[in-house]
């Protein structure tokens, strides 16, 4: 009945506008104002960086208040439909109603959880990391299936993704780096760093025995200019080795790739993505930034939280979720709780769910 979605669309109506009120739409607004008079300048582009920043600084202002202006005209749009439908006594238009009252929910609570991402490093890209555990052929396969989990995420949300360093092994990967490149990138896959872990069938054992297969991910921001990490000569070592895989002749004669070993963390990066040795070597020192500004910052987190029993390092001894095949279908993050049945979508990419009850999780923790 029509009569039943009036204390509904009231109901979400009033969630929206009082958190659009929050915002202050009136001072981003007229921060985005400034910024496109600054790049309408015809000086604007003389100094590339800053202007870079700028168009940077104006994309994000405007993300900010945009898609809430255009949800608040969603909800007036819908009230004006059940209106018109209520006045019309036109019981055919519920169907429409019903649609767009979802479609309106679901993009709140998407936008509710983008406002959970306040960290620094959260609007950054990503770097991502997979190694295979212990385990052989079987851990390989579980490393690689982990990439593609990761690669159809980032397809659902456009990014882009570009591999730094793939080291191939028999029966899939022992070890991977890529880069994701998109908003909030580095702020949704921050929660994924940890240890996943495998339960199922082997396809690699003739007895057809239960095994169980673990991969570590590693998840850290491509910092930029802004944030300072200092690297002096002596405090790491550079090797070079030729570059394995596809790429030509060029890779099997010259030594192309980069391994830099951080001497104080024993964090080591390798890059064998590009065929300038030059560029692999920017490339990794970019990464290694990366992994020591999330490695000291982890280290000042575990010093404000010695008396948390629940906190964990990233690392082999914290598993964050297990993914079981047999002798049932699931996948549950072992620190929110949230699961799943339908593994397969899991696989295909849909990490969403376990991404935002991350962040509801993260926001609640930090609360206390």
């Amino acid at each position: 009945m029509l009569s039943d979605l009036n204390s509904r669309i009231k109901g979400i109506g009033k969630e929206i506008l009082d958190t659009w009120g929050d915002f202050d739409p009136a001072e981003l607004k007229q921060r985005a104002k400034e910024l496109e008079i600054e790049t309408g300048d015809p000086d604007f582009w003389n100094d590339k960086d800053r202007a870079e920043k700028k168009l940077l600084e104006l994309k994000k202002v405007k993300n900010k208040y945009e898609p809430w202006e255009a949800l608040v005209q969603e909800v007036e749009d819908i009230q004006e439909l059940y209106s018109l439908a209520v006045e019309e006594e036109d019981e055919s238009l519920e169907e429409e109603i019903l649609s767009g009252l979802s479609s309106i929910e679901e993009k709140f609570a998407s936008l509710n959880t983008i406002e959970l991402l306040s960290e620094e490093t959260d609007p950054m890209s990503a770097f991502v990391t997979i190694h295979s555990g212990a385990g052989g052929t079987e851990a390989c396969d579980w490393a690689s299936m982990l990439y593609r989990m990761y690669s159809r995420w980032v397809e659902r949300k456009g990014y882009k993704m570009t591999i730094l360093d793939l080291v191939e092994a028999e029966g899939g990967i022992k070890s991977v780096s890529f880069q994701v490149d998109g908003d909030m990138a580095h702020g949704f896959l921050k929660g994924e760093g940890g240890i996943h872990r495998l339960v199922r069938i082997s396809p690699f054992d003739s007895n057809a025995r239960r095994h169980t297969s673990f991969a570590s991910v590693y998840v850290s921001p491509v910092i930029d200019d802004t944030i300072e990490v200092d690297i002096r000569p002596e405090d790491i070592r550079v090797d070079t080795y030729r570059a394995s895989g596809a790429g030509g002749q060029h890779v099997n004669k010259t030594s192309s790739a980069i391994r830099i070993t951080h001497y104080e963390t024993n964090i080591v990066v390798q890059c064998q993505n590009e065929r300038s040795q030059l560029k692999n070597k920017e490339l990794a020192m970019k990464v290694l930034k990366s992994r020591l500004y999330e490695y000291y910052r982890q280290k000042q987190e575990e010093e404000r939280a010695k008396t948390a029993a629940e906190k964990k390092d990233i690392g082999w001894g914290s598993q964050i979720r297990s993914y079981v095949f047999h002798p049932y279908t699931m996948v549950k993050d072992l620190r929110t709780r949230h699961e799943t049945g339908n593994i397969q979508n899991v696989m295909d990419g849909d990490l969403d769910p376990f991404i935002e009850a991350y962040l509801h999780h993260l926001w609640a923790d930090n609360e206390k």
